[in-house]
């Protein structure tokens, strides 16, 4: 396959599809940038083509990207909840596309909260509200989008104020986010050693594991939530990591990179690769990836997913701030380790 690169980097308001004339996508090239506020949206588009849009819907306790559009126009995220697909599983219904969230910030959980939380536990939960976008650019090859949101617990206390950057960018065969979250604590901060965290992606039924047979799965609250075994055929997915382990052995092991790889019902393989950074707390971080189709990176959990390792409870004081990168990649076929590792040395390079 080609060779695995970092595409020179893009951002870009994402033209509202469902507005546009059926011609008007082959008019737009490089990257669009169009915020629609008043739709709570910013779409993207790479030569005309939809990548992704940043959405907060009403429906969602925080911000996500959603969908993500691999490189031939193969989306890579589940529909559910926002877009329901016939055949995808409907369990947890605040896995919805690709988000940035924690599940224990000074004991509220704001990794698990949808509306599908009963109103006596609302008060234990936590809801990241967007505030504002910040700026936006467009270009042939380059674009950022940058957005301001607030981390307000169960207790309606304002607890973190978070500053994202995308930096979206392609090649032929690849298209790239980078994500730059930085995090400022309003007060006395801790973040408890948790699983449930910290940059999640829900991915399509394709990149499942056709190992999956579903089971109960806990919050950090110990809230069951059952995921059905599916026997929808056609679940392909498996994770590699830097460090060789590979399918279910990923799950609570660290790694500089990880990867998903499955091919869709048209005999098309895609991968999905989220890469960690040297300059992040705790690395190389841990791997929270499911069989049943969450796949996320969590450098804040430490003893949850190794018990003979102390529990981390990363700390911020009023005032101070911590910033997190991380790189995902959507890529045509399976790169190999070699290509994977020349990537994440060069996305360590370029965000110190």
């Amino acid at each position: 396959m080609p060779k695995l690169s970092r595409p020179s980097v893009l951002v870009g308001c994402f033209v509202a599809m469902l507005s546009l004339q059926p011609n008007a996508f082959a008019k737009s090239k490089g990257v669009q940038v169009t915020p629609d506020e008043a739709h709570q949206r910013v779409d993207i588009t790479i030569d005309g083509a939809p990548f992704t849009s940043y959405v907060w819907p009403s429906t969602l306790k925080k911000p996500v990207l959603y969908p993500l559009i691999a490189p031939g126009g193969i989306e890579v995220t589940r529909g559910y909840p926002l877009a329901p697909r016939e055949g995808e599983r409907t369990d947890h219904p605040h896995h919805a596309g690709m988000w940035f969230n924690f599940g224990n910030v000074d004991n509220f959980d704001f990794w698990n909260n949808s509306d599908a939380i009963k109103p006596e536990n609302r008060d234990k939960m936590g809801t990241i509200h967007h505030q504002k976008i910040v700026s936006t650019k467009s270009g042939t090859h380059r674009g950022e989008l940058v957005v301001d949101s607030l981390w307000t617990n169960g207790a309606g206390k304002d607890v973190l104020q978070q500053t994202t950057r995308y930096v979206f960018s392609s090649t032929a065969n690849s298209r790239t986010i980078d994500t730059i979250v930085t995090l400022t604590a309003l007060d006395h901060v801790v973040f408890h050693d948790d699983k449930e965290g910290l940059l999640g992606i829900r991915v399509a039924h394709f990149l499942e594991s056709a190992n999956e047979k579903g089971g109960t799965f806990t919050d950090a609250s110990g809230r069951p939530t059952q995921v059905q075994a599916s026997n929808v055929p056609g679940a392909t997915g498996i994770y590699r990591t830097s460090e060789g382990k590979q399918g279910d052995e990923v799950w609570s092991t660290r790694g500089r990179w990880c990867i998903l790889t499955g091919t869709n019902s048209d005999h098309k393989t895609v991968s999905i690769a989220i890469l960690d950074n040297p300059a992040n707390p705790n690395y190389p971080t841990y791997w929270h990836a499911r069989g049943y189709g969450l796949f996320a990176a969590n450098p804040l959990g430490q003893h949850i997913f190794d018990p003979k390792a102390a529990p981390l409870n990363f700390t911020l004081d009023k005032g101070k701030s911590v910033t997190f990168r991380y790189s995902v990649i959507l890529e045509s076929g399976a790169p190999t380790p070699a290509q994977m590792n020349q990537a994440a040395d060069t996305f360590a390079a370029e965000y110190k």
